[in-house]
């Protein structure tokens, strides 16, 4: 009689056991959320005609660029500080991120052969590339980024013309989604202006 009473409070009590093991246990961690620009946006001129000049496409980003992680400042406390969200991430690092929206919209007006391959080069260091807070609730897109044109010769690499872009967009909200949003605008905004450059160069 013990023996069934012993087994009947062993069958009972696990049960109890295993219940607050699995309450012991951390619960893990939200996958962060991933993002790219979506679909092109940008409104560009009109392709040229007749046939499309050559032009190679590099983009490469300072070291502090080198991951997927989504940084922003806070202007208004300490914009030295670069933070990066802790569940939200670019699906790719921005180099690669801006070469991809750079290559469909500079695609209408050039011929952009696979790797670098071409008489010219359009070398893009991307300096800055992160959400500016200018207060809690307001922010911006901020990028920045350097253009080199390069006229590729029996002889080297010749300079041939250079250009600095900061551009600022209005994020819509005080958080990722908006500063993926406002980012996004501001490298088409810059695709734009790289375009109309690009045209008066001969």
């Amino acid at each position: 009689m013990n023996k069934l009473v012993a087994w009947r409070r062993f069958f009972l009590t696990v049960p109890v056991v295993l219940l607050a093991a699995c309450a012991a246990l951390p619960e893990r961690a939200p996958a962060p959320l991933r993002y790219d620009f979506g679909p092109s946006a940008a409104v560009l001129a009109q392709p040229v005609s007749g046939a499309r000049p050559l032009l190679a496409l590099r983009v490469q980003a300072s070291p502090a660029l080198d991951s997927p992680a989504m940084l922003y400042r806070l202007a208004y406390a300490d914009a030295q500080q670069l933070r990066a969200y802790s569940q939200s991430r670019w699906a790719m690092v921005p180099a690669e991120l801006v070469q991809q929206r750079l290559r469909e919209g500079l695609g209408r007006q050039f011929v952009l052969p696979p790797g670098d391959v071409a008489p010219r080069l359009l070398l893009i260091e991307l300096d800055e590339f992160s959400q500016l807070f200018s207060s809690p609730e307001q922010s911006a897109g901020l990028l920045r980024l350097r253009a080199t044109l390069l006229q590729r010769t029996a002889g080297g690499e010749q300079l041939l013309a250079q250009r600095e872009l900061q551009l600022q967009q209005p994020a819509a909200s005080a958080d990722a989604a908006g500063g993926v949003r406002a980012l996004g605008a501001a490298t088409d905004a810059a695709l734009t202006e790289l375009v109309q450059w690009l045209q008066m160069q001969r």
